[in-house]
C-alpha cells in the first residue's frame, strides 16, 4: 500500500550518521616524494585507530599505471598504513576514486553517508575523489592535516606544497553543495563514532 503524502504524512526518517575513512594513494613510491610525509603518515595512522576502534570502516584507494605496477615495492600501500585483514582495497587508474571501480557500490552497501577524505595528492587524487563523493551523494569531511602533495624543488609554475594544501583546505571550508555537509577538520576533531555531526559553524 503507499505511503501517504501531504501535510499528514509520517516525517521521513533521516539517514544515520554513517562515517567512512578513505586512504588515497599512500603508497611507497608516492609517500616517498610528497610534503610533511611522515607528518602525513601520523595523521592518518590515528585516524585509522580510531575508526576500526569505533567500527567504521577503514577504505583504501590504490593507484595503478606504468609508474605503479602492481606487485612492485613502490606501488604497496606505505606499512604504517597498511590494511588490516578484510578492509577494502579499490585498484584505480585515474585520479578519481569512483571512476570504474567498485568504491561506490562497496560505501553503499555499508550505508555510508559521509567520506573522511585523506591521502595524496592533495590538488589531484584527493580533490577528485572528494568532488566525487559530493556529486555522488555523500557528505564529505576533508582532513586539514591528512592529505598532501609532492615536493616540488625550486620555482615554478606549481603552487608550493603547502600553498596547495592551504588552499584547498580553504576552498572546502567555504564550498557548497546543496544537501550535503562539506567539512575541513583536523585529524584529531574527526568523530567516527555515528553520532550526529554538529551544525556546521
Amino acid at each position: 500500500m503507499p505511503e501517504p503524502e501531504g501535510p499528514g504524512a509520517a516525517p521521513t526518517a533521516t539517514p544515520a550518521h554513517a562515517p567512512a575513512l578513505l586512504v588515497i594513494d599512500m603508497q611507497n613510491a608516492l609517500v616517498a616524494m610528497a610534503y610533511r610525509a611522515s607528518a602525513t603518515v601520523a595523521a592518518i595512522a590515528g585516524l585509522q585507530a580510531r575508526a576500526r576502534a569505533a567500527g567504521a570502516p577503514v577504505m583504501f584507494a590504490q593507484q595503478r599505471d606504468d609508474e605503479l605496477e602492481p606487485g612492485t615495492e613502490g606501488w604497496r600501500i606505505v606499512p604504517e598504513l597498511a590494511p588490516a585483514p578484510g578492509e577494502t582495497v579499490v585498484p584505480k587508474a585515474a585520479p578519481d576514486s569512483f571512476l570504474d571501480t567498485g568504491l561506490d557500490a562497496v560505501l553503499r552497501a555499508r550505508g555510508i553517508t559521509e567520506v573522511v577524505v585523506t591521502g595524496f595528492a592533495t590538488e589531484i587524487c584527493v580533490e577528485s575523489t572528494a568532488r566525487q563523493a559530493l556529486s555522488r551523494g555523500y557528505d564529505v569531511v576533508l582532513v586539514a592535516d591528512g592529505h598532501t602533495t609532492s615536493v616540488r624543488p625550486g620555482p615554478g609554475p606549481y603552487a608550493a606544497p603547502e600553498a596547495s594544501v592551504a588552499h584547498h583546505n580553504e576552498i572546502y571550508r567555504n564550498l557548497r553543495f546543496p544537501g550535503r555537509r562539506v567539512r575541513v577538520q583536523a585529524a584529531a576533531e574527526v568523530d567516527f563514532t555515528g553520532g550526529a555531526p554538529a551544525p556546521a559553524g
